[in-house]
Order: structure tokens, then C-alpha cells, then sequence
């Protein structure tokens, strides 16, 4: 059996990660959560809690070993970069870069007690495309995808690194800016493909990067954005 993290697999992508992962019956699941209640205790996964901005992880019911972690938890802040304060940015980098890494130095044994293990971060679009608004997240997501190069070198051939970055996906991080028909349809016709992500979109890529299949892919930051970061139409 091989065992999985997913941390912030509570809601929305993260959620849907440990869905799909739980569908196939060799796998052992744990997932965090810190305030959310979206929680389905069934099946096989675990629940623990977690606090990604705290320095102590209640990590001692998870296996001796992990083949597989993702790192869910984000923030999504939108707002003109003349009101944004300094203390704003290290609020973000706490969540989005510093907790992947106190995540990581805490697991990094476990990983590396197993054959090819897999950790999977999270972007986002905004820091190749450049969108007005988004100097917050993009920020901290681009110090994300710098990462993982650098872990991708440093641990290959042992663990693989990779990061996915999506476009404007229907999850409850995202709610304010989807919540009325209107802007759904609005922002969908953005995207080439004419619509926004959904969680499942973005789950299949991360369950795909933590299997064998993904076995030659390391340090990349893939995106999953209903092309909308290559394509003009």
C-alpha cells in the first residue's frame, strides 16, 4: 500500500484530490484541515489537523512513510498594489511558501524512505501572465515554482518536484469572484476553452504527477488553465 498527504484536502481542490485518490484501493490517505467543516470522514482517508502558519504539526499519527504530498493551502487577496501594506506580503508567504516549506523539512524523512517519492505544489497563472491586482499571490506563487526547481534539482533522482498552475477554478477560495452567474460566464469566456477549471480538472493533474505514469517529470511547473497562458483568441 502506498501512502498519501494531502495537505488542506478539506474543500475544494484539495478535496477533490483526496477523491480521486481514494478510487483506487492501494492507497493510504491522510489529509488536514484547519478551519474548514467540509469534511467527509468515509472510506480510507484520515483527517488531522493542521495549522500551516504554526511551527508544531500534529504529524505523529501519519505512516513512517510517504510516497506522495500535495500542498493545498492558498490565498487569493486581489486589491490595488498602492493599498496593499509590507505585512500583507509576509502574511501571504507564511501560507503560501513558508508552510510548504516547514511542511516539507517536517515530511522530508518520510519521503525519502521510499523509491520515487512525489510532492506536488501549487501556483497559479497570474505569475506568468501578469494580471493587474494579483502582485499579492503572484508574489508568493512565483517564490512556489522557484522552489520547486531548486528541491527538483537537490533531491532528484529520489523525489520528484513538481508544480501545478491553474487559472480561475470554481472553489470556495475563489467564491467573491464567482458568485453570480454572471461573473462565471464573464470569466469563463476568457479562457480559450471557454469556461473555468473545476476541481476535478485540476485534481487530475496532481493525482497524475504523484502516480508512476508522471515518473520522468520533475521540476516543472505544469499548467492547467483552459489555455488561456499560451493561447490568444
Amino acid at each position: 500500500m502506498k501512502n498519501y498527504l494531502i495537505v488542506g484536502g478539506s474543500s475544494g481542490i484539495g478535496k477533490s484530490i483526496v477523491e480521486e485518490l481514494k478510487n483506487d484501493s492501494d492507497k493510504n490517505i491522510w489529509a488536514t484541515y484547519n478551519t474548514s467543516t467540509d469534511r467527509n470522514w468515509v472510506n480510507d482517508e484520515k483527517y488531522i489537523h493542521m495549522d500551516v502558519t504554526s511551527n508544531e504539526y500534529n504529524i505523529q499519527s501519519l505512516p513512517d512513510t510517504l510516497d506522495g504530498l500535495v500542498y493545498c493551502p492558498g490565498t487569493i487577496r486581489l486589491k490595488p498594489f498602492d493599498r496593499i501594506k509590507p505585512e500583507d506580503f509576509i502574511d501571504d508567504y507564511q501560507i503560501q511558501l513558508l508552510g510548504a516549506v516547514k511542511v516539507v523539512q517536517q515530511l522530508l524523512p518520510k519521503l525519502k524512505k521510499v523509491q520515487h517519492a512525489s510532492v506536488v505544489f501549487f501556483s497559479t497563472v497570474a505569475v506568468s501572465q501578469g494580471f493587474k491586482f494579483h502582485s499579492l499571490v503572484s508574489a508568493s506563487k512565483g517564490a512556489v515554482e522557484g522552489l520547486t526547481k531548486a528541491l527538483a534539482a537537490e533531491y532528484a533522482p529520489a523525489i520528484r518536484f513538481n508544480c501545478i498552475a491553474p487559472s480561475l477554478t470554481n472553489t470556495p477560495l475563489a467564491a467573491s469572484m464567482l458568485n453570480t452567474e454572471a461573473k462565471i460566464d464573464s470569466n469563463g469566456n476568457r479562457h480559450p476553452l471557454k469556461r473555468i477549471g473545476n476541481p476535478k480538472d485540476i485534481a487530475d493533474m496532481a493525482v497524475f504527477l504523484l502516480s508512476e505514469k508522471a515518473s520522468w517529470i520533475t521540476g516543472q511547473v505544469l499548467h492547467v488553465d483552459g489555455g488561456i497562458s499560451t493561447i490568444n483568441i
